[in-house]
């Protein structure tokens, strides 16, 4: 059990029931600056897709979780002010069933970049920068959620690399990675990991090092493995190094930062005397600075077949990188825990010149449609298919 976190553990806790919002309305500028509705015809899929709103007026919409009853709770960055974040966590429901959404409930309010979001026996988890929390018994009443209960602290450095992401394994327990507070550079657990812990938050430990930047958890429905994406470090010019996809097969592997990077490329400054062939290697290198984050396993059986168990992987898109790449859905083509790449499935949030969206989380809804997170256009899109 890991015990060194050495964190502040007195957290002002700030909760507010905002609004209860009835769709269609206008979009408003959120999370990135767009200020019109992005024009869904532009996205290209493959033959028998359709994109369509699912919902907006979300602001910084990121990571996206599933309950029970068919409510998608929606966990956000916040509006970016030189400090930490404050967000919300919203509840998007579609009640009526006809695949757009008809309330999006602000329940929580005043959070620190609650980027992360994960449900479980009727209990919503909420990852902060600093914290996880769980709010119990969540789908009672959602305009009046509970108080938190405080899981663990979590260690903060401003907010680099500080949002957080959930997932719970098929063990049980939750998974969360702690970026590295830094472009490049060592430090000691819990910093470049990825943590797991039950779900009352008892015994927190490391189950996986050299994770630079990981937003982006999911596990192979067959196996159990974890897979993660993982955001290179920047500095090292337009095409170095790659985002990496990554497989973790048991505790304790270690994945290369700040030492190795993309498999093959020693660090310039950190990798002397070191070698990458001691640190796993990525399973596809997803391309340099293609802010691959979100992605899940897809289970259902609207899409084709070559679609099951395939993984959905948001590319939120380059920041510096002189000609951007990213700003898209890819699928990456698994068996038997090995990928013969990624491919294209969704392109046009970017068209070589304007940004009109940044994916961020892709959800599988019960119908077996898949919802894409955009926290620039502060929406949510559904990818639906019919022959």
């Amino acid at each position: 059990m890991y015990s060194k976190l050495n964190v502040e553990t007195a957290i002002a806790v700030g909760i507010a029931v905002v609004c209860l919002c009835v769709l269609p309305k206008p979009s408003e500028a959120q999370g990135g600056g767009a200020s019109q509705p992005i024009a869904l015809d532009t996205i290209s899929l493959p033959p028998g897709f359709q994109i369509e709103l699912y919902a907006d007026g979300l602001q910084a919409a990121r990571q996206m979780a599933l309950a029970d009853d068919g409510t998608v709770f929606v966990g956000t960055f916040g509006q970016f002010t030189g400090a930490p974040e404050v967000g919300n966590i919203y509840a998007v429901r579609d009640t009526d069933g006809d695949g757009t959404a008809d309330e999006v409930m602000t329940i929580l309010s005043g959070l620190t970049v609650p980027n992360g979001v994960a449900f479980r026996d009727g209990a919503l988890f909420v990852a902060e920068n600093n914290r996880i929390t769980r709010y119990n018994n969540i789908l009672a009443d959602l305009q009046n959620p509970p108080e938190p209960v405080v899981l663990t602290a979590l260690p903060v450095n401003g907010i680099n690399h500080s949002w957080k992401y959930l997932a719970f394994g098929p063990d049980g327990k939750l998974y969360v990675p702690v970026g590295g507070p830094c472009n490049v550079c060592e430090n000691d657990d819990p910093w470049a990991t990825i943590m797991r812990m039950n779900a009352d938050g008892s015994e927190l430990e490391v189950y996986a090092r050299g994770v630079r930047n990981s937003v982006g958890l999911a596990f192979d429905p067959a196996s159990g493995d974890l897979w993660f994406t993982d955001n290179g470090r920047d500095r090292l010019g337009d095409n170095l190094p790659s985002d990496e996809l990554n497989r973790a097969t048991a505790r304790g592997q270690h994945f290369g930062f700040p030492y190795c990077h993309q498999g093959d490329v020693i660090d310039p400054e950190f990798g002397q005397g070191h070698s990458c062939s001691d640190y796993r290697p990525p399973v596809v290198k997803m391309g340099p600075h293609v802010a691959a984050i979100g992605l899940t396993f897809y289970t259902g059986d609207m899409f084709p077949a070559q679609y099951k168990n395939q993984i959905f992987v948001a590319e939120h898109g380059s920041w510096n990188r002189t000609t951007p790449l990213g700003y898209r859905i890819a699928v990456v083509r698994v068996q038997d825990g090995h990928s013969s790449g990624q491919e294209v499935f969704a392109q046009g949030f970017h068209d070589g010149t304007v940004v009109a969206g940044r994916p961020v989380d892709v959800l599988e809804l019960p119908d077996g449609s898949l919802l894409v997170s955009d926290d620039f256009q502060g929406a949510l899109y559904r990818i639906s298919y019919s022959e």
